[in-house]
């Protein structure tokens, strides 16, 4: 894989939002993949998939369900509407946040869409847009390698690679600018963006800063 070109294959977001704790944002990330939509909504939500690309998920993968991310977030299925849509809470840590992703079918394959919302809490304030983004960019890289047959080690072998933490590092910066474009301080944002550097880099599961 081509990770100068997989960065540059995302589109970046970050708006402000009001959630039910008060002050939050948004995160969106927008990618085209090369397969049809009925083929990235069952890598998407087939559990025998999931593990091959994402991580072990467990549960109810049905609207009303409950599920869980192996070492990582659980939840409960909200809308789901195949292949187009599905969204969920993400209860990770004692913080509810809620993640959307929609597939829209194109001419030459699918654009795939995931939108992250979150309160602004004291792990936002310290890690930025990154905290969050980084991982999904991660999780996108992985599957449009798996899409496109070339898959990725798994992530903490990754990300503490020289190829892996550059990936970490563009995409840290790329969440920095998007945060600047989206209305945050940019005095804070390079800080914040250089901080999810070292916690993805310097860590062995850089994941659960999701």
């Amino acid at each position: 894989m081509d990770l100068i070109e997989q960065i540059d294959a995302v589109r970046r977001t970050v708006t402000k939002r009001q959630v039910n704790a008060g002050e939050g944002r948004s995160i969106v990330l927008a990618q085209s993949y090369d397969a049809a939509i009925e083929d990235v909504w069952d890598a998407c939500t087939n559990p025998e998939r999931l593990v091959r690309w994402f991580a072990p998920v467990s549960g109810e993968l049905k609207l009303g369900g409950r599920y869980a991310i192996e070492g990582n977030a659980s939840g409960t299925v909200e809308r789901c509407d195949p292949p187009k849509s599905f969204a969920l809470t993400w209860e990770y840590d004692g913080v509810t946040s809620w993640v959307e992703v929609k597939l829209t079918a194109e001419a030459n394959g699918t654009r795939f869409e995931l939108e992250h919302t979150m309160p602004v809490n004291d792990h936002w304030e310290l890690y930025g847009p990154g905290a969050s983004g980084v991982g999904w960019d991660l999780s996108l890289a992985s599957l449009a390698a798996y899409l496109a047959e070339k898959p990725l080690p798994p992530e903490e072998e990754w990300t503490t690679s020289p190829q892996g933490a550059q990936f970490v590092r563009d995409s840290s910066s790329r969440w920095g600018e998007a945060g600047v474009a989206g209305g945050e301080d940019p005095e804070w944002a390079q800080p914040a963006a250089d901080r999810t550097t070292a916690a993805y880099t310097e860590t062995t599961d850089g994941n659960d800063q999701q």
